[in-house]
């Protein structure tokens, strides 16, 4: 009876088949999903930080100038660069002069300064450098490369300046306008490109700005930090160190009335306007008085508009 009992109770050592456990899939919440994403933004940021992408193949020939595009690291050719003969800027002799002195050396590849053009505004500094470089860059066999940088972008000077480092061009990297004001501190990735650095500037670059004010810096803003630094003198020194970097200043000023109606009378002659001279001196002296000033920037916007009134076109 015993054994009969046992053989009918189930062993408990009894093998069964294997069943594999089923459950859901699991799911992922946004929040999830989204902790996912920014680990891996991060991680990308930091691979592209220390394996920086390989700078672009840039063809210098395809034109004499360009302009710095730091979002994309790439330099856009400029076909038809926007100047005016060197002949007709008048008034700025000794400033013309020495510019294009200093850019003839540095295009034989001789020592060569940064130059800051520096003084009131319309009086020709940004079209001296453009219709300068243009000159040069004629009469040399090595063809002279000018490469603008925007203000906004001159924390990215550096950078420009290692792409075209190795280069068997030469460049004269230009910025127009350029100043600081308030907190802005990029004022000193300025200085390190120009000469500081283990490396320092390039030889086959030099530098050119313009600027209405002397020192880059607006007066309060260096009274500022006269007033609020512990070593007045030093903070001070700090910001006015800026203009040392330039190793020539050439200052531009305000006009005199003939200048100015030199500068007209140039225009007219150049593209041939048909007016009396006594019609013109006392037209384009009206046009000044309705400005408030005199400046080459003036006497070409005057003959703008003279030509538009003639019907004469000023293509070169």
């Amino acid at each position: 009876m015993m054994h009969a009992w046992r053989s009918a109770m189930p062993r408990a050592n009894a093998r069964r088949p294997f069943a594999m456990p089923t459950a859901e899939p699991s799911v992922l919440s946004d929040k999830d999903l989204k902790i996912i994403a920014d680990r891996l933004d991060a991680l990308s940021r930091l691979i592209e930080r220390a394996v920086p992408p390989a700078q672009p193949e840039v063809d210098f020939d395809a034109a004499d100038a360009f302009v710095w595009h730091p979002a994309t690291r790439s330099l856009q050719p400029i076909k038809r660069v926007n100047r005016v003969d060197l002949s007709l800027l008048k008034g700025v002799d000794r400033m013309r002069d020495i510019l294009v002195d200093n850019t003839e050396r540095f295009a034989r590849g001789l020592p060569a300064n940064n130059v800051l053009l520096w003084g009131a505004r319309g009086m020709g500094k940004s079209s001296l450098v453009k219709s300068v470089h243009a000159g040069v860059s004629r009469s040399e066999e090595t063809r002279l490369k000018l490469i603008e940088i925007h203000r906004e972008d001159i924390e990215t000077l550096p950078e420009l300046m290692a792409m075209v480092r190795e280069s068997s061009h030469r460049f004269i990297v230009f910025c127009d306008d350029l100043s600081f004001d308030g907190n802005d501190a990029s004022y000193k990735s300025l200085k390190a490109a120009l000469e500081g650095g283990i490396e320092g500037r390039p030889a086959n670059v030099v530098f050119y700005a313009t600027s209405n004010r002397r020192h880059l810096l607006p007066r309060d803003m260096m009274e500022n930090e006269r007033s609020t630094a512990i070593n007045p003198s030093e903070a001070v020194e700090e910001k006015v160190s800026l203009s040392d970097r330039f190793g020539l200043w050439l200052g531009f000023h305000k006009c005199s009335q003939d200048e100015y109606l030199d500068m007209v009378r140039g225009y007219v002659r150049h593209f041939k306007l048909p007016i009396e001279d006594d019609k013109l001196s006392a037209e384009a002296l009206e046009w000044s008085t309705t400005r408030g000033a005199r400046s080459g920037r003036v006497a070409w916007q005057f003959v703008q508009d003279l030509a538009g009134r003639l019907g004469v076109p000023l293509a070169e």
